[in-house]
């Protein structure tokens, strides 16, 4: 087990002693965590499916598809920016624990791979955006993305829960 810089352990000290000791601190950033999930995971996973469908609509129909894929990306970046915001919360109040926790890094792993995907994918909204012809390759590139993040968002789901029960 990795151990954290004990300076980090003693300046996060108060924020571990607060948060042990308060239920209703520990509920919001829980309900935080897993609403920012629910949103950028529920979202995502919708437009994923719509992007699979995207390949088997008409060509004239698709470019409504990539606007509406913008639009989710809004609010998917938000409710990501959730998820960070109180995992870095829930980090802190147990440094000791996570820090060392090889489920903890592999759910690291997992987030910044899903931002990747999500870069990737808004990459090639935007090459379709320029050249969105039936048969432009980047909507198979799309695909592909869109079925990478609908595994990655079921693997990170699944590694939190492991992560809360291994810990």
């Amino acid at each position: 087990m990795i151990a954290p810089p004990e300076a980090l352990v003693n300046l996060l000290e108060p924020w571990n002693r607060f948060y042990s000791h308060s239920k209703s601190t520990q509920t919001l950033v829980m309900f935080l965590h897993l609403g920012g999930l629910m949103l950028a995971g529920g979202l995502a996973i919708a437009a994923d499916r719509g992007t699979l469908r995207a390949l088997r609509i008409a060509a004239q129909e698709r470019p409504n598809h990539l606007r509406e894929l913008a639009d989710v990306h809004r609010w998917v970046i938000g409710g990501l920016a959730l998820v960070v915001a109180s995992g870095v919360v829930q980090l802190a109040s147990d440094i000791e624990t996570f820090f060392g926790s090889g489920i903890f890094w592999v759910k690291m792993v997992l987030v910044v791979s899903l931002l990747v995907n999500g870069l990737m994918m808004t990459r090639t909204e935007d090459v379709l955006r320029r050249d969105d012809g039936e048969n432009a390759p980047a909507w198979r590139r799309l695909h592909r993305i869109a079925v990478t993040s609908l595994a990655l968002w079921f693997v990170t789901a699944a590694a939190g829960v492991a992560l809360v029960n291994f810990s």
